[in-house]
């Protein structure tokens, strides 16, 4: 999906989510679409993520490999992107599901490709994750007050989704 992959080292994981647009908008879409719920929900949300993420990366890194993986990857931003704009109203748990899923294919992607010592590039990956889903939310915290820019945003992500789901 991006250049990358193949470096090991802390300093490569923090920076690998930020080399290519489709990580970056699945991340920031996860964070937005979690500030749209109450309570511990808009922690969960992203730390499911987080969590099937580094799963994911695990398998991927031991040999393991998932049908249609770019095709996943395209999807999450595509999913996750409307779901932020548009699923408001469904429960924190399918959320965390539908997040959980799609990490599975970001961290499997990563995982499979990456040659060396996976441990310390793993958590660079997992903490510049996180940092993208803070700004996320901070982003979706910021537009509660302004419904429709919310729902352009999630959905300009979406369709972003859309076209690397088409290309």
């Amino acid at each position: 999906a991006h250049p990358g992959h193949g470096d090991s080292g802390l300093l490569n994981g923090l920076l690998h989510p930020i080399t290519g647009l489709d990580h970056i908008l699945a991340m920031l879409a996860v964070g937005l679409w979690a500030a749209s719920f109450s309570g511990k929900a808009r922690w969960a949300i992203p730390a499911a993520f987080v969590a099937m993420m580094a799963a994911g990366f695990a398998f991927g890194a031991n040999g393991g490999e998932i049908p249609m993986m770019e095709q996943g990857i395209a999807a999450s931003v595509l999913v996750i992107g409307l779901a932020a704009a548009w699923a408001q109203r469904i429960p924190a748990a399918a959320a965390a599901a539908v997040v959980g899923a799609f990490a599975l294919f970001h961290g499997v992607a990563h995982g499979a490709e990456l040659h060396g010592h996976a441990t310390w590039f793993a958590l660079g990956f997992i903490l510049s994750t996180a940092a993208l889903h803070a700004a996320g939310f901070f982003i979706g915290t910021a537009l509660q007050k302004n419904l429709w820019i919310n729902r352009a945003v999630g959905t300009a992500i979406g369709a972003v989704g859309l076209s690397l789901l088409l290309a």
